[in-house]
């Protein structure tokens, strides 16, 4: 039987959603030394790797044994560019997906046959969790292409047994009109941009509240439990939180469920996680680190020990008891800023502007030199409601939000109603200009 008709079957969830602790165990090492042995026989990096730091494939014993093993990162994969990485010939490579490339050289990544059956299977039973239902039309707003959200939600919309409707990202008037007319139950995008649809829902004179959607699928970059309260009050829906990376698979590693959303499930029967401290040692479950993943069925792109770079951590299932959940993405260790010796991140800046009045979540982030100190301004628009000094009001409440909460000081700015970039996709909130 398929995972998609074992969901419709056996009351919504895949047998392996159904294991206990210890069975998920039992089966994650047999497919980590599955995995292992796969990327030693067939990726010389992997071999050259392991052998340069003392470890075998018949040295992973325990799930702990992971430890032995030596971490990917991302500068492995540009340095291996276009396919040093890939463990099978490219007659067996059905598709390749690629980042876009805005810190450098673009990262690869390639998928067998059944590589794509996992991946839309991993989507399905993502979307499932996210309260999506087979006969249901999903607005997929991801963007088509290398990036890997686009296709790879298609596939697993369609694998669910629902309508897609491939519209990708931007031309936002004509996902309104769409939306309008074609009356969608769920929608997937980032949570920025589904922010400049409702946006463009009011100034079409539409009230997005009004619209046929129930649930919106929203990744691909970090957002605040404050941005999910706006997006469910302003369009009168679930927003679920899914989680991903092209360098795993790309969107459906992970998902929230709509009954409990208090973090995406990881799903672990194809996804092992561990979180790292600074020392780049395995710390408790409960304690924030760096996510890192090695990858347990992948056949063309194996991946050991990635470091993702993003900072969240490990807790017990809820809805999926055997599946541990991570903590909402609170950013990565690469756009972190410090400023003044305090770690500050644009998702704190964005969870206090969220709370205030007569603000919006229109903003950007300037990082710039004055003398021998770093400063940070925020250029936000306000409320278009909103009089000019309740605007200057609400603007110095936030800067001493932002001191009280985060222990530093930033500028800040009003700027016009409508006059910084809306997203389309991955939204941009932090510009270095030293």
């Amino acid at each position: 039987m398929s995972e998609t008709a074992t969901l419709t079957a056996e009351l919504g969830l895949h047998p392996e959603e159904r294991l206990t602790r210890e069975e998920l165990e039992v089966l994650q090492l047999e497919r980590l030394q599955w995995t292992v042995r796969h990327a030693y026989e067939n990726v010389p990096f992997y071999k050259e790797k392991f052998d340069r730091h003392g470890v075998h494939p018949d040295d992973i014993r325990t799930l702990a044994d992971i430890e032995r093993l030596p971490f990917t990162t991302k500068d492995d994969l540009r340095q291996n560019y276009p396919f040093g990485l890939f463990a099978v010939p490219m007659d067996q490579v059905r598709r390749i997906h690629a980042s876009s490339g805005t810190t450098g050289r673009l990262t690869v990544v390639g998928y067998t046959d059944q590589d794509l059956e996992n991946w839309a299977d991993l989507i399905a039973r993502s979307l499932y969790a996210a309260g999506v239902r087979p006969g249901w039309m999903v607005h997929n707003a991801y963007g088509y292409g290398l990036f890997t959200g686009g296709l790879g939600a298609h596939a697993g919309i369609e694998r669910l047994g629902c309508t897609v409707v491939p519209m990708s990202g931007g031309q936002t008037e004509k996902q309104v009109q769409l939306i309008h007319d074609f009356r969608p139950d769920a929608i997937m995008c980032t949570p920025s941009y589904l922010l400049t649809i409702a946006d463009a829902f009011e100034k079409a004179g539409l009230d997005p509240r009004a619209s046929s959607l129930k649930v919106a699928i929203c990744g691909a970059e970090p957002w605040t439990e404050s941005m999910r309260r706006e997006l469910e009050d302003r369009l009168d829906i679930k927003a679920v939180d899914i989680y991903g990376l092209s360098e795993m698979m790309g969107p459906g590693v992970g998902n929230e469920c709509v009954e409990t959303q208090d973090g995406p499930h990881i799903w672990e029967d194809h996804f092992l996680p561990e979180i790292i401290d600074e020392d780049l040692r395995q710390v408790a479950d409960g304690e924030q680190g760096e996510l890192v993943f090695t990858t347990l069925t992948k056949e063309a792109f194996p991946m050991i020990r990635y470091r993702t770079r993003d900072l969240t951590s490990l807790h017990p299932g809820s809805a999926r008891p055997a599946h541990r959940r991570i903590a909402k993405i609170t950013g990565r260790n690469d756009d972190m800023i410090i400023l003044r010796g305090v770690n500050l991140f644009p998702t704190q800046i964005e969870e206090i502007a969220c709370e205030i009045e007569h603000l919006t979540s229109h903003f950007i982030l300037e990082l710039t030199k004055r003398g021998t100190m770093d400063h940070l301004t925020m250029k936000i628009e306000p409320d278009p409601a909103a009089t000019a000094s309740e605007a200057e009001a609400a603007l110095k409440f936030m800067q001493k939000r932002v001191k009280d909460r985060a222990g530093t000081t930033i500028g800040a700015e009003l700027v016009a109603v409508g006059s910084l970039p809306r997203s389309e996709g991955k939204l941009k909130r932090l510009y270095d200009l030293r």
